[in-house]
């Protein structure tokens, strides 16, 4: 990576001067012309000046000639004595000025080899599903093997996945990754009905086997890139399945910077793990209670927090408010009640506790799209 040119950077290996900062007169002057196919290594022998002349040039410097930093030389620059150092032009051919009483010495001129370009180390090539689950009370999925990788992430209720004779109960906020190939399959213990996302898609770049057979529990970082996906969805805005992806990605990156931890539980300072569990205290009481008349007071007075704090950690968090956490699990709850079909809409909406059925059918068409009476026909 090619960093910036300033002194804090760039200490080590001498110092930034000032345009009017050029050696003296009578002190050895060389213009060396530089091309984008080759490298040229010096060592300087007792300090150096350099300054780009023409074009755009790539320095790299090192205290050993082992371990190169690459700065993008748009300053004069004084190289102390014994500091190893390439020139390499970036982009079209390039000329560079060095002064000093002895100039360094040239080592060698190589072949360049771009290793100041940054390429990912991790990439999702394909998207295949992003699906949101909501599943009838005790389902059962009697398992497949695909050849792309696969995410679980449960957002209400719990879900056993069972992959590799081992089976982990996961909980609300819980993730868990499937390999190419790998066999797998989940169910719900009785009178649980869980809703949850999967994710299908192909992966490169990286070892994936550190994601496999093990639960990644409540970090809510990765659980605010989720929600966040969830509402690229639902809005389905220009270059949406771009951002999915990215976000994808994003994700992935938090999962496998902490495999390396003991344990299933994802690592966090203690100021963090507290935010979680209060996070995951407050939607574990709305997800119990989403019957009944629920707020934003209530809930934090039920896990111990005030409310404006509550409101805080959401909005850090999962980037959305409590009360509005509140409303989309009723209506996730709505739906399923409709598909139960034991109750009619006006039934629904009292056993919801809103204030009228038209303030119920209102908040599920601006959620859905769709009115309950559609969404009823729909899946019937």
């Amino acid at each position: 990576m090619i960093w910036n040119l300033n002194q804090m950077n760039f200490q080590r290996f001498g110092i930034i001067l000032p345009d009017k900062g050029k050696p003296a007169v009578h002190a050895n002057n060389h213009s060396i012309v530089l091309t984008t196919e080759n490298t040229r290594v010096y060592q300087s022998v007792a300090g150096a000046w350099i300054n780009n002349e023409t074009g755009q040039t790539i320095m790299s410097v090192s205290e050993d000639g082992e371990t190169y930093w690459d700065f993008y030389l748009d300053k004069a620059v004084w190289i102390n004595k014994g500091i190893w150092f390439t020139l390499t032009a970036f982009g079209s051919n390039a000329s560079v000025q060095m002064a000093g009483y002895s100039l360094p010495r040239e080592v060698e001129v190589k072949t360049a080899d771009g290793h100041f370009e940054i390429h990912p180390q991790l990439r999702v090539d394909c998207l295949y599903t992003f699906l949101y689950h909501e599943k009838e009370q005790g389902f059962a999925f009697s398992g497949e093997a695909h050849p792309m990788m696969e995410l679980i992430y449960v957002d209400q209720g719990t879900v056993h996945s069972v992959v590799d004779g081992q089976d982990l109960l996961l909980e609300q906020g819980d993730i868990v990754v499937y390999g190419p190939g790998q066999w797998h399959m989940q169910y719900a213990d009785i009178g649980v009905a869980p809703r949850y996302v999967a994710v299908c898609f192909d992966l490169s770049g990286c070892d994936p086997s550190k994601l496999l057979n093990r639960r990644f529990q409540s970090q809510q970082k990765a659980i605010g890139v989720l929600q966040q996906m969830l509402r690229e969805q639902e809005l389905m805005g220009e270059y949406a399945n771009d951002m999915i992806i990215s976000l994808l990605q994003t994700l992935l990156i938090s999962l496998l910077r902490v495999t390396d931890e003991p344990g299933e539980k994802l690592q966090s300072v203690n100021g963090v793990n507290n935010e979680n569990e209060i996070i995951r205290n407050a939607q574990k009481y709305i997800g119990a209670h989403v019957r009944e008349k629920l707020s934003v007071p209530v809930v934090a007075r039920n896990v111990d927090v005030s409310t404006s704090y509550l409101t805080a950690l959401f909005h850090k968090h999962l980037q959305i408010s409590p009360g509005e956490y509140i409303r989309r699990i009723k209506l996730q709850e709505s739906k399923q009640m409709i598909r139960e079909g034991t109750m009619n809409f006006t039934q629904i909406a009292a056993a919801l506790q809103y204030s009228t059925i038209h303030h119920f059918s209102r908040q599920f068409k601006e959620k859905f799209g769709i009115t309950p009476s559609e969404y009823a026909k729909s899946v019937r």
